[in-house]
């Protein structure tokens, strides 16, 4: 009841202290959620509300030990500044609430933290806005120790802005960051001073992590393996085809967010030539910009790639608007306009026979298209040849002198296959290649 709730209760729990250990635990019994979608008229959007409910409801169901009770749009023609709803919605919802025993509620939208303090003060659950929900999941996907720091940053730095938290008649623990866990236990200002300190402990230990990756890289840039990454919508099936391309058993699920932790493996094109097959955390609309600043060191390897397969999920009712948001994405990290990009409609084996022939058709109209199934394998060939010829670009000739102290670069030449004629000299050798503009910029970049 209202009447046992403090107050004034502005605490938070901050996550665990070793970075490094579990964070989660499914809960005994089920948290019962129940999922508002606010339309507000005033707000232009791509997507149609119901459809946004529904990926609200996925990202629920993604979450261990969730038991959703129900789901509905909320219409409102502007948005109330304390308590985002009107007064006689409140009271409505409040009555379904209380009728269905509900502990958590998921708005799938901004929810400002006095409106959130207040909601929960008048309706006695918990309660999650869209960031809070997405920052658990990543929270339970994470499994190396990059994913893991990266996540407990984003989810202090969102924090840090949100202490007017917990009310302590919601007393079961869960782990993660303490949006669904009971309620913490210290002081506003004492708080914030901690989540300086975590986030200050986390960044020194990102560094090394992201100057170990940053080996990595450099590593992969002397040897002539191309990068190929993947990316898409959350839920396009990345997974399942880096799976298909590698053979490998990264997690494929028909869940948002099955992976989140980069994976990479090594690929033969039909060809011959081996490229690099980069698996990454998929996007979607509304993304935290905590995570997009905390993942900015993972999605550094979409950056490096030499090349770029766009999935996307062609049966979804809101593809084209998925695409959108990806896009959007892509451009905010900076990944480059010139970066070649192949696009690829998955799901193929979900589609009716009319559409499936349909959309095949469009596919080959259209230059870089590919329309596969990742499931049944359908199309991989053809997209596997695609891959290939894209490397297969135009070669211009070009003589370089290099130092006899430069024998890495010459030693990359020879490995990269582009050496067509080499003279030595007083002070080093005089070098004929052939290259692509690909190769040629890779050359450039090493030290």
């Amino acid at each position: 009841m209202i009447s046992d709730l403090p107050e004034d209760d502005d605490s938070f729990s901050l996550p665990p202290r070793d970075g490094g250990a579990e964070l989660h635990e499914t809960a005994a019994q089920p948290t019962r959620a129940w999922i508002l979608h606010p339309d507000i008229r005033a707000e232009a959007s791509r997507r149609l509300p119901e459809l946004r409910l529904a990926e609200a409801e996925s990202l629920a169901l993604a979450l261990p030990g969730m038991e959703v009770l129900g789901a509905e749009v909320v219409r409102l023609p502007r948005v109330h500044p304390g308590t985002l709803f009107g007064s006689g919605k409140l009271a409505e919802l409040k009555a379904k609430f209380h009728a269905d025993e509900v502990e958590l509620v998921l708005i799938d939208g901004p929810v400002s933290p006095i409106q959130q303090r207040n909601l929960e003060k008048e309706w006695g659950v918990k309660l999650l806005d869209r960031t809070s929900l997405i920052l658990e999941i990543f929270a339970d996907r994470a499994r190396t120790r990059e994913g893991v720091l990266q996540v407990e940053l984003a989810a202090l730095s969102y924090q840090r802005t949100r202490l007017v938290r917990a009310w302590t008649h919601l007393e079961r623990q869960r782990g993660g960051f303490g949006f669904v866990g009971g309620p913490g236990e210290t002081q506003k200002e004492a708080d914030r001073r901690a989540i300086d300190d975590q986030v200050i402990r986390i960044r020194r230990q990102l560094e090394k992590v992201v100057k170990t990756r940053e080996l990595h890289r450099s590593a992969r840039r002397k040897v002539p393996f191309p990068v190929v990454a993947l990316v898409g919508y959350t839920n396009a099936g990345k997974s399942t085809l880096f799976n298909r391309m590698t053979g490998a058993e990264v997690l494929a699920k028909d869940m948002l967010f099955a992976t989140l932790d980069p994976t990479m493996r090594g690929v033969t094109l039909p060809s011959g030539r081996k490229v690099i097959l980069s698996d990454t955390v998929g996007f979607i609309s509304d993304l935290p910009t905590q995570l997009v600043a905390a993942f900015r060191a993972t999605l550094e390897e979409v950056l490096e790639a030499d090349l770029i397969l766009h999935v996307r999920d062609i049966a979804h009712p809101e593809t084209a608007e998925q695409a959108a948001d990806v896009a959007d994405i892509l451009q905010s990290l900076g990944v480059k306009a010139e970066t070649p990009m192949i696009e690829v409609w998955n799901k193929l084996d979900l589609l009716d026979p009319t559409t499936h022939e349909a959309l095949l058709a469009q596919s080959t109209a259209r230059e870089g298209v590919f329309a596969v199934s990742a499931l049944t394998g359908e199309g991989i060939a053809t997209l596997l040849e695609a891959v290939s010829l894209a490397f297969d670009e135009e070669k211009t000739d070009r003589s370089l002198t290099l130092g006899f102290t430069e024998g890495r670069k010459r030693a990359w030449l020879h490995a990269e296959g582009v050496v067509q004629d080499e003279q030595p000299g007083d002070d080093g050798w005089t070098i004929r290649v052939r290259w692509t503009a690909r190769q040629e910029k890779r050359y450039r970049d090493l030290q």
